[in-house]
Formats: C-alpha cells, structure tokens, sequence
C-alpha cells in the first residue's frame, strides 16, 4: 500500500471524512502544507497527512479513556480507586506499543529524507548564490547566469500605491527551468546566511557562506511557482523573494537562446561610446535596484552605517578611480559590498555616472564602460 493510501485510509479510520473533504479549504486558507508540483512535495505532503492522523487517533483514544475514567469513576459515584502500583502488562503495552508506531512512522520518513537527497543522475545543475539582498543563478550546464532582485514597486512597499496581487513575491530575472527535468541544485551564499525557499518544490535549503548544499527537484507542471528567502538575513530580508518559471522543454530551449543572445549583445555594447543621458537613464534603474535599499532612493543614506551619496565627497570631489574601486571592491570593515561580481561594465559605469550627476551633484563626469573594464 502507497504513503498516500496510507494516508487516506487513516483519514478514514479517524472520522475525519468530512475534515478530509474539505482539505482543498484548509489549502486556500493557508492552514495546511502545500501539496506542491514534485513527487518529494507530495511525498511530504502524504506523510506529513499520515502521521497527522496517526496523532489524531492516539489524541482521540487518550482523551477518550481519560475522560471516560474521570465520568463513570468519580467520587460521587462511590468509585473505590484501585490499590496497585504496578502491572507488568499495563507496562510492557505502554512501551511496546509506541515503539511499533514510532517504527512505523520512521520507515516512511526514512525513505522520503533518502529521496530529497538523492541529487545524482541530474539532467541539469543551477547554482543558487545568496546576497544582500537578491539571489544569484548560474546554469552551470548553459554558461548563463544573472542576479534576481524584488521588483515590487517602492511606492507599494511605502503604501503609496496600491499593492498588487504578488506584492514581495516578485522579481526582475525569475529561474526559468525545463519540466519533466531533474534539475539539482548547488545553494551557498556570499555574505550571510540565507535560505532558499519555494513552497511548491517540497523543501527549504540554507545557503551558507563556504559551504554548499545540494538539492534536486523535478517540477511536473508548467507554471509559476513562488517563494522567499526565509532565513533572517538583514534588514531587507523580507524583499528577497525567489520566483521559479516552468516550462515545456521547447519554451525552455527558446529561452536558453534569447539569455545567450542578450549575453552577447550586453558584451557589445560595452565597447562602445555611451552618452550621458543614457548611462543616466540606466543608472538610475541600476541604482534603484542594487543601491537604493541601502543608500535611499534619494541618496541621503541612512546614520553612519549607510553614508548619504547625495554632496558626498565621494561621489563630488573624490577622484572617479577611488569612486570606481569602492564599487568594485567594496569597503573592508563597512556595509559597503562589492559589486565587482554583481553588475556588469556597463551596470557600473552607468550607476556610478549617475551618483556623480543625480541630486545635485551635477559633477558633469561620465564614466564609460572600457574604464571599467581597465580598472577590473
């Protein structure tokens, strides 16, 4: 008999028929598991509805006895309590029968923590690096990797607008994956420690700085499947959400070639002479992405810990090269990171034109990609 009508038939033996009728309402309510788009997922769906009901029925019969003894025993009654302090039988029940259901319970769960780990055979590997505050994917099999970031506008998350359907559970590069794939993946982290969590894949895995945990899913159905980091990671752990896109393997090849045809488009353009209006124009998009969170959309930072850019030294007077290298390589002892690994050439040199002109620091300075790419 499978852990599922497993499962089921206890839901039966409980008299749970109509609390079991109506688990598609615990669903939307948020009150049970998701039964999720993997067979790991269900399996931890069925177990977890297995052993739910095995307590059920051990509740049941507990209580059942306790109150029974209390009502038909009771003083008034003129029950005689009995005179014993010890039985041999009594006691030899007690032990023997939770241990043959402790037993039971960890044949099923002992396969199921086999099974999720069980990463060979994959058809494809994607590693999964956590950041403050985005998530970073490599297809080691494709040679394509990009960050992914919260793309829930900053006027929902400051309640100046509306919030929209997937507020927090949104972002600008989801995970794009094949079905009917065996995908593993590799999660670690670069600076603290964070988890990689979607509720629909059945499993949560940390992603810790110099270590790297291994994971595999195969997803069944087209679709979009959300989840969040959900390890406290700093203060902008509740907008690093992860978003996993699903699609048949012919979708999933056309998109593998349009992520390499922007690769090399991206490469080209950083080659060539931009404008400052453009950088501009791109700088703000990358800062408001990779900086605003920390330094404020309006550049006045936050205390020590986040300097304000806005009349900073740095970004006005300070040499463009020193600008460039805290950039790059961050600043050792501070909550500056470095971004030399993050963004792009053209990412860089666009944000760091725009901190040098945005709020009135109108330094007149632009700095070109190949200037980056020099000082790399």
């Amino acid at each position: 008999m499978s852990l599922k009508q497993l499962s089921r038939r206890f839901g039966v033996l409980a008299g749970g028929g109509l609390l079991m009728s109506s688990s598609s309402a615990w669903a939307e309510l948020g009150l049970n598991m998701t039964r999720g788009v993997t067979s790991i997922s269900r399996e931890a769906y069925d177990l977890h509805m297995l052993i739910l009901w095995i307590c059920v029925l051990i509740g049941v019969a507990v209580f059942g006895v306790m109150f029974y003894s209390m009502y038909h025993h009771r003083k008034s009654r003129g029950a005689v309590p009995a005179q014993f302090h010890e039985s041999t039988t009594v006691e030899i029940v007690w032990t023997v029968v939770p241990m043959l259901i402790l037993i039971g319970m960890a044949i099923p769960a002992t396969r199921a923590l086999i099974a999720m780990e069980d990463t060979s055979n994959a058809d494809m590997t994607i590693t999964v690096t956590g950041y403050q505050w985005k998530w970073k994917y490599d297809y080691l099999d494709e040679d394509i990797s990009f960050f992914s970031t919260s793309s829930t506008p900053r006027a929902q998350i400051l309640n100046d607008a509306e919030k929209g359907e997937h507020y927090l559970l949104e972002v600008d590069n989801p995970v794009v994956v094949p079905v009917g794939k065996k995908i593993r993946f590799l999660t670690t982290a670069a600076d603290v420690i964070h988890a990689w969590w979607v509720p629909d894949l059945g499993w949560k895995r940390d992603a810790i700085p110099g270590f790297i945990n291994e994971s595999w899913a195969t997803i069944e159905e087209p679709g979009i499947y959300r989840g969040q980091c959900a390890e406290l990671c700093g203060k902008d752990h509740g907008f690093m959400p992860v978003v996993v896109v699903a699609k048949t393997e012919e979708d999933y090849q056309a998109w593998v070639s349009d992520q390499k045809a922007s690769a090399g488009a991206a490469a080209a353009s950083a080659d060539r002479e931009w404008t400052l209006a453009e950088l501009m124009s791109k700088g703000e998009s990358v800062y408001g992405t990779a900086c605003a969170a920390c330094h404020q959309p309006s550049g006045e930072g936050m205390g020590d810990m986040f300097p304000a850019l806005k009349g900073s030294p740095v970004t006005t007077a300070g040499p463009v090269e020193e600008h460039i290298a805290t950039v790059l390589k961050g600043r050792t002892g501070t909550a500056m990171a470095a971004f030399a690994a993050q963004l792009d050439d053209v990412d860089l040199a666009a944000v760091v034109t725009y901190t040098r002109n945005a709020w009135g620091n109108d330094t007149g300075q632009l700095v070109q990609p190949t200037q980056i790419k020099s000082l790399r």
